[in-house]
Order: C-alpha cells, then structure tokens, then sequence
C-alpha cells in the first residue's frame, strides 16, 4: 500500500486512517491481549513497560503435585469468579465483533481467558490459552461449567466469608493465606479426579492443535495486528515472528512496548477501544 508510515509509532490522525485502509484493503488476523480486557475491569499481568505487576501465579506444575497449591488456587478462584463471570465486553471487544461482520477482521486469537470476545458476538476466535468459564477433570477428561463449579466450592465451604483484597487477573483474587489453607476443594463429580480450570497454566504448553488453528489463520490473513498485548509471553510472540518470517505485515495498537516492537510495521500507541472504535468508523467510511 503506498504511503506506508514504515516507522510509524505513536498515535496520530494520519496512522489511524491509514490503518483504516489497510482494514479495508487486507484484513488481517487479530491477536488480542489483556489490555483489551482491562476496560472490562479485568487487571493485565504487565504494566506499560512490560513489567511484571502481579504476584507470581500459579504454575502447572505446582497445581499437580500440590494440594496445598489447589486450595490456594481454588480459594482465589471463588473469591474472584464472581467479578469474572459477570464481566462485559469492552467496546474494543464490541467494535471487533462489528470488524468481523463486515469482513475487516478475519478472526481472532486471543491470549485472554475470559470469553468476552465470545460475549461480544465474535464467531472465529481461538482461544489459545483456554477459557476460565469451563473446568477440566484430569482423570476423566469431563468438562464442567465453571458456574456450577461455583455452587460446589460454595457448598464444601459453608459459612465460609470470603473478602477478595484485590482483583488479580485470569479471574482470581488476592485473599488471606489462612482462609486458603482453611479451603475445601471438591473433587470431580463423576470420578473423583482433581479439577482444573480449562486454561493454560503458566509453564504448560499450548495444545498443539491450538496452534496449528493460530498458524492456518494466519496463513489465511493478510496481516496479523496485535492488540492490547506485549507479547512478552513466547505463546504470543512466536505468532508475530512467524507473521513477520512469511512476509506479511505485523501491526500493533497497544499501550505500552511489546516484545514484537523491532517486527512492526506499524504501532499506534493508546487505548486500545477508542482507537478501534476510530478505525471502524474510518474503514466503513466510504473513501472520497
């Protein structure tokens, strides 16, 4: 496309309309990150320089071997599921959807586990680390609904008052050490196997076959923009580096630096729904 801003960065009218074209003219694959969700009131792992500002969650392998590191899970899960499964779309999860519909997105991958690009009417999405409303058994394999979920931790802990001290992301909250040693965890209902949110853990893998879906729609794309992530996870990154080796544009909007930085054709820094909301109404703007 001519008039390319090769080192455009930064968030003025000039990029955005250009960008607004580019929608028009080659849809691209989405990545989406959690400063898409924190509209929604849902806290990032990253701050805007990429740094960590969460406590250190959980690990795959801890929730294994634990059950002390269960209990601490499932008691922040109580705690936070609440504000998780209530969540809205943002309007950048709404605006898109609308992309979507009219055929200036292709689909979406998603880092976030919390379903709201689903709620918000979008139909391609992988979800490549899972999905917090659906829990696992890892004897039997059968899935639950993570609100009935709910009613069982509530009715193992009866009586049990529990005052989340913050919200922490992925749908869990911080509460005291003593209530989460004090914490009943059910076991699965239909065989007595240890339950597990259907998401990726830190320091598990991404199923395979997640990746394969990523790297198709990539290859069916034009481009691949990146929005409201760092990237600083390698299961985020490796998308942009593969976009970047086959040739095709890597955009960005997002507020702060991403691990992808030195790839990027384009980055718009700023919040990420008002900026898609921008560019939804300069892409459906007929041209003059």
């Amino acid at each position: 496309m001519d008039g390319t801003p090769a080192t455009g960065m930064g968030c003025c009218a000039q990029t955005v309309e250009w960008l607004a074209g580019r929608l028009r003219d080659a849809p691209p694959v989405v990545i989406s990150g959690a400063g898409l969700s924190t509209a929604s009131g849902i806290p990032a792992y990253r701050d805007h320089h990429g740094h960590w500002q969460q406590p250190t969650p959980i690990q795959h392998r801890d929730f294994l071997n634990s059950p002390s590191v269960r209990q601490r899970y499932w008691a922040r899960s109580f705690a936070g599921w609440p504000r998780m499964g209530l969540a809205s779309p943002a309007p950048g999860h709404r605006v898109l959807s609308e992309m979507e519909r009219r055929g200036l997105v292709s689909s979406v991958i998603t880092q976030n586990v919390d379903g709201l690009h689903q709620k918000a009417g979008s139909q391609r999405v992988i979800e490549l680390h899972g999905g917090i409303a659906r829990v696992l058994c890892l004897a039997c394999g059968q899935r639950f609904a993570r609100i009935a979920v709910q009613q069982w931790l509530l009715e193992a802990n009866p009586g049990l008052a529990i005052t989340p001290q913050r919200p922490a992301p992925d749908g869990d909250a911080q509460v005291a050490d003593r209530v989460a040693a004090e914490f009943r965890v059910p076991d699965c209902p239909a065989c007595g196997g240890i339950l597990k949110p259907d998401v990726v853990f830190f320091g598990d893998s991404v199923p395979r076959a997640r990746i394969a879906a990523a790297t198709r729609a990539i290859d069916a794309a034009q481009a691949l923009l990146v929005v409201g992530s760092s990237l600083m996870v390698y299961s985020g990154f490796r998308f942009a580096d593969y976009a970047h080796r086959q040739g095709k544009p890597v955009l960005a909007i997002n507020h702060g630096v991403t691990r992808a930085d030195h790839l990027l054709e384009l980055k718009i820094e700023g919040e990420c729904g008002a900026i898609l909301e921008r560019l939804l109404t300069l892409a459906v703007r007929q041209p003059d």
